[in-house]
């Protein structure tokens, strides 16, 4: 087995490897880092081959020459393979490492995708990495709906998230759409975030361009009230096993009409009946904590109204 760095020769080889892999997101694809402005990140991703074909890949990059990355521009890295038995986990883990021996690396970190995104459960390649003396360096805590398409969605929600759906689903004047309007979607998602100081993880540019990449990985709900856009729910379809909010947004004049409980609820009712297994509803840490694992109680807990659990996102250090 060798490693060689990607070179865009290898751009439809390696998002064909990540479509049929057991482990693979959107964020692994070649398209998806195209949304990024050249010049922005200096990528050195890895594809690992055997007698000419892929193995496997990872994204990255090397940073001040000694630290090896992933991922880098986008939300989960880490090594995609197929669902691989325990001796070629092991065999691809040494590769790597005896491959950043070779180029001077003094770390690696990689931060996969939740198990849950896994087309079969298998962890094989985690501990691969544990064995031959990667660490458990962080976890982030998530949440995900696991979904039942034989289970009433509704009955599934905390007794006043019902009451506040059915109110709104009542209502004659609010109204779900799915759509591209990311004109009226952005700024009112700009002024949430800004509430808290920050600003969103893409602009609006960056957004048109991942939906012109990637037309079928995004999609767009929005509620208005008497055609007014008032909440929405921006979700990338990760793989076919998981769906990710990745942004949810609200105007908060409009808060009492409860419009996010309503946009879950449609959220959660197009992941099931496009037969998706599970909604990820993201991270919930507090952010202005100094240690970066403390948990957000109050965001767990408004996810833990729509049925969801704790799912981890969990980094892995090598140090050499």
């Amino acid at each position: 087995m060798e490693i060689i760095e990607y070179s865009p020769e290898w751009k439809d080889k390696w998002d064909q490897f990540v479509l049929e892999s057991n482990n693979g997101t959107m964020f692994h694809l070649q398209k998806f880092f195209d949304y990024h402005k050249p010049g922005k990140f200096n990528f050195n991703h890895l594809i690992f081959l055997e007698k000419g074909n892929i193995v496997a890949v990872l994204p990255g990059s090397v940073i001040n020459g000694t630290l090896f990355e992933s991922p880098i521009g986008a939300s989960y890295g880490s090594i995609v393979t197929k669902d691989v038995k325990f001796t070629k986990a092991l065999e691809i883990v040494q590769t790597l490492i005896d491959y950043g021996k070779a180029k001077g690396w003094k770390e690696i970190l990689l931060t996969s995708a939740p198990r849950v995104y896994e087309r079969y459960p298998n962890e094989n390649l985690d501990f691969a990495m544990l064995w031959l003396g990667f660490k458990y360096d962080l976890h982030y805590i998530s949440s995900a709906i696991k979904l039942f398409p034989d289970k009433d969605i509704i009955s599934r929600f905390q007794q006043t998230v019902r009451r506040n759906i059915r109110k709104t689903l009542k209502d004659p004047d609010i109204r779900v759409e799915m759509n591209d309007r990311y004109d009226e979607f952005y700024p009112i998602l700009v002024d949430n975030k800004a509430r808290h100081g920050v600003k969103p993880t893409h602009t609006y540019e960056d957004l048109l361009k991942l939906k012109e990449l990637l037309p079928d990985n995004l999609k767009l709900f929005m509620v208005y009230y008497k055609d007014k856009p008032i909440a929405g729910s921006n979700l990338f379809i990760c793989n076919e096993i998981v769906t990710l909010c990745f942004y949810n947004m609200l105007l908060y004049e409009y808060e009492h009409l409860k419009p996010i409980h309503r946009v879950m609820y449609e959220v959660v009712k197009w992941s099931t009946e496009n037969g998706y297994q599970y909604v990820d509803i993201g991270v919930s840490q507090d952010t202005k904590a100094a240690n970066p694992m403390t948990p957000s109680i109050s965001l767990i807990d408004f996810k833990e109204k729509f049925d969801a659990r704790t799912v981890m996102r969990n980094t892995l250090k090598y140090t050499y």
